[in-house]
């Protein structure tokens, strides 16, 4: 009737983001021949920021992973140097937010280690870390880095304690932790102890864990108090992810009829479920991964080939599915560039790196949302995101003090105040920045011997000072210790400002090497006017790196031509000898 209003109201939701699509890589733009590990652990084995990328690798005698440039694709040298400075399996690796150079690793050698990878990435075995947290007694399963709070890490371990470290004390070994979140008590070992995940909300304040009992918890990280645990039965949590923004919890898990599960909590009230799905009848565990800007849900279960996509709301019916990427190669792990990594002219919104175990392969997957002008920021699809500023110290937050993240956009050329004062390590670290730049620009006067051997030294020097200023620490603990663990020389490196990038191997260990010392002692003994020299060398680097994976690609041919060969011989044998029977 005319003049009267529909109160009956949809509860369907046209998707926003519902026409995303994947783009794997090709061949030539992912990373092959990566032995990666065979550890059954129930982690991701790889770690990405917008600067290098870190895999897990195979290894006997202890544990190691590999660290590779971000543009370093193709085929990775067997050879490749690692960090190997664990004495067992390493178990997972994880990169520091607020410093693209700063690395954790937890192994099965019952320790937790921070590593600092050079600005060139690693030129050799890195063996020695710049702490070794001592404080577990036995594995080390799961860390996590606090989400505001600079320097502050969190490590479980299957000795059931749950610790919270400062990785900025003094000291190259650090054995006591600044907070224990959670510890047997009286020597009793309850299985809600033994974390199979966990997850900091936006400002780190809260801190949701799944445990062996398969309940989901609420804890307060700075006491271990427990706040909330799940009571529901229908539901086995594995792994659990708090939803930021959307003031929800997520954990996946499984039915009483070992189906796969996704199920939504309120975090204040985790009584019962908000809402709860069956997904299939699979073994693997499910990981999920959330994207705060655009509130899309990934959902990934180990050893399936196939990754789900879900937009999700904060008003029934929460979750809507979108799509799905199929492959008939299997995933031993994921990792997951930051948002502040991806490519915006081209509406990627998100990127895995998918772990190919069956063929030594890493190959990056880009989800991309189609439109119309391509080239342009879309301001919809990229909104302002967690930076990599950290809003308070370490110290700040343990005294009560609970902020935000920084924000950032992800705009080109554009810069947003940090409305936090800044850290006195910020202020080391822009201040020694800006001097290391000086130092790497381009020289007007001419080259010397002289001139090269004091910028090399100069630039050594400005890599200790930036490693000072921004991890104080007391030098009598650190003798002999040195920040990166190689000296590079300078002709390693073009000396124009669009090649300013290092060799993407090391040096071969052969005649060559004494022939390219003899170039630099020349280049460095008679004046130069051009940096040409130098260019020249890196190019002839290059040159003897395509060489050498020509001649390899050369002798795989012939290997599998003396197969073939082998395999024709032995056919026309056994036709004869089936002839010499029928005749």
């Amino acid at each position: 009737m005319p003049g009267t209003e529909m109160s009956w109201r949809s509860s369907f939701r046209c998707p926003r983001l519902r026409h995303v699509f994947v783009k794997p890589a090709s061949r030539e733009l992912s990373y092959t021949g990566l032995p990666i590990t065979r550890c059954v652990h129930d982690n991701h084995h790889c770690s990405a920021n917008p600067c290098f990328l870190a895999v897990v690798t195979e290894c006997a005698g202890g544990g190691s992973f590999l660290v590779l440039p971000i543009h370093h694709t193709g085929r990775v040298d067997p050879q490749h140097p690692r960090v190997c400075g664990h004495s067992g399996r390493v178990l997972d690796v994880r990169w520091n937010p607020f410093d693209d150079h700063c690395i954790a690793s937890c192994s099965e050698d019952f320790t937790v280690k921070i590593w600092d990878i050079p600005v060139c990435g690693v030129q050799q075995n890195l063996t020695k870390a710049r702490k070794t947290l001592i404080g577990h007694s036995r594995r080390v399963g799961l860390i996590e880095w606090h989400p505001t709070a600079e320097n502050l890490l969190l490590s479980s371990a299957y000795d059931y304690k749950v610790l919270l470290w400062d990785v900025s004390q003094a000291g190259a070994v650090i054995r006591l932790p600044v907070r224990v979140v959670l510890m047997p008590v009286l020597h009793r070992y309850p299985s809600e102890a033994l974390l199979l995940s966990v997850s900091f909300n936006s400002d780190g304040s809260r801190l949701a864990v799944s445990s062996k009992d398969r309940r989901v918890r609420v804890l307060d990280p700075r006491t271990g108090k427990i706040l909330q645990v799940s009571r529901n039965k229908s539901h086995r949590a594995s792994k659990v992810l708090y939803l930021r923004g959307l003031k929800m919890l997520l954990s996946t898990g499984s039915s009483p009829w070992n189906h796969r599960q996704i199920v939504l909590w309120d975090p204040d009230d985790l009584s019962q479920p908000l809402y709860e799905e069956d997904l299939d009848g699979s073994a693997g565990v499910l990981f999920p991964f959330y994207d705060p800007d655009t509130h899309m849900l990934y959902l990934a279960g180990k050893g399936d080939g196939n990754i789900r996509f879900y937009e999700l709301s904060a008003e029934k019916p929460f979750i809507s599915f979108l799509s799905e990427f199929r492959s008939l190669l299997p995933h031993k792990g994921l990792g997951v560039m930051p948002k502040r990594g991806l490519d915006v002219s081209l509406c990627e919104v998100f990127r895995f790196y998918r772990l190919i175990a069956v063929k030594d392969l890493v190959e990056p997957l880009s989800l991309i949302v189609p439109r119309k002008q391509s080239g342009v920021f879309h301001e919809d699809l990229y909104p302002m995101t967690a930076g990599n500023q950290a809003a308070m110290t370490a110290q700040e937050w343990l005294s009560g003090i609970d902020r935000g993240p920084v924000l950032m956009s992800l705009k080109p050329a554009t810069r947003v105040a940090n409305p936090y004062p800044e850290t006195p390590a910020e202020k080391g670290v822009a201040r020694q920045l800006s001097s290391l730049r000086f130092q790497t620009g381009p020289d007007v006067g001419p080259r010397t011997g002289t001139h090269l051997d004091l910028k090399e030294e100069a630039f050594l020097q400005e890599q200790l000072a930036y490693q000072d200023a921004k991890y104080p620490r007391d030098l009598s603990d650190l003798s002999g210790w040195q920040p990166d663990e190689t000296q590079i020389p300078l002709w390693m490196y073009c000396c124009t400002p669009h090649c300013l990038e290092p060799a993407e191997r090391p040096p071969p260990t052969t005649e060559s090497e004494a022939r390219m010392n003899q170039i630099h002692q020349r280049t460095s003994t008679f004046p130069s006017q051009s940096p040409e020299p130098f260019c020249s060398c890196f190019q002839l680097l290059q040159t003897f790196y395509r060489q050498q994976d020509e001649i390899r690609g050369l002798r795989d041919g012939v290997d599998q031509r003396d197969v073939r060969i082998a395999e024709l011989e032995l056919e026309i044998r056994n036709t004869r000898n089936n002839m010499r029977a029928t005749f």
